[in-house]
């Protein structure tokens, strides 16, 4: 089985995907490990980036999770589904909000360092995920509308 699941920050994606990889032991992996290095919190060059993606979608099975679409629209196409997760803004950003107080007492785990920088550019880039991105996702998963499911709440998996 083939998960590609996609959503703004803090609509519940790695929520779901770490749900979905324990209930049917497929892998799961996120789009952010596929850009950051986080033992330098620097970008790898697109030809890793590119490179790891690929070795995951050579898997037999696999979950891949994140807000990436501009790159790796092959997840898309070897997909046996697409999940395209779109609470309300206002919960996402509650959510994103709640993650950085339970990151900063060390109560969850986290890829990176947040700060009240993180949490800034989070809550404008999922005005922008609103505004401009979701029109691209459905646009770039409208081949795929067979096996594409849009979701309102993470909950409802």
């Amino acid at each position: 089985m083939k998960i590609r699941i996609i959503g703004g920050c803090g609509s519940g994606k790695t929520f779901i995907a770490k749900q979905l990889s324990k209930q049917y032991g497929i892998p799961h992996f996120q789009t952010d490990n596929l850009v950051w290095n986080r033992t330098n919190n620097k970008k790898y060059p697109e030809e890793t980036r590119d490179r790891m993606l690929n070795e995951i979608l050579e898997r037999d099975s696999w979950i891949l999770e994140g807000v990436h679409h501009k790159w790796g629209q092959k997840s898309f196409t070897q997909a046996n589904f697409i999940f395209i997760i779109n609470p309300t803004t206002y919960i996402q950003n509650w959510r994103v909000i709640k993650r950085f107080i339970k990151t900063r007492f060390n109560l969850e785990e986290r890829n990176y360092t947040q700060d009240l920088k993180n949490l800034k550019v989070m809550i404008a880039w999922n005005r922008k995920y609103k505004r401009i991105d979701i029109k691209r996702i459905l646009e770039l998963t409208a081949e795929h509308k067979n096996k594409r499911y849009i979701v309102k709440d993470n909950k409802r998996f």
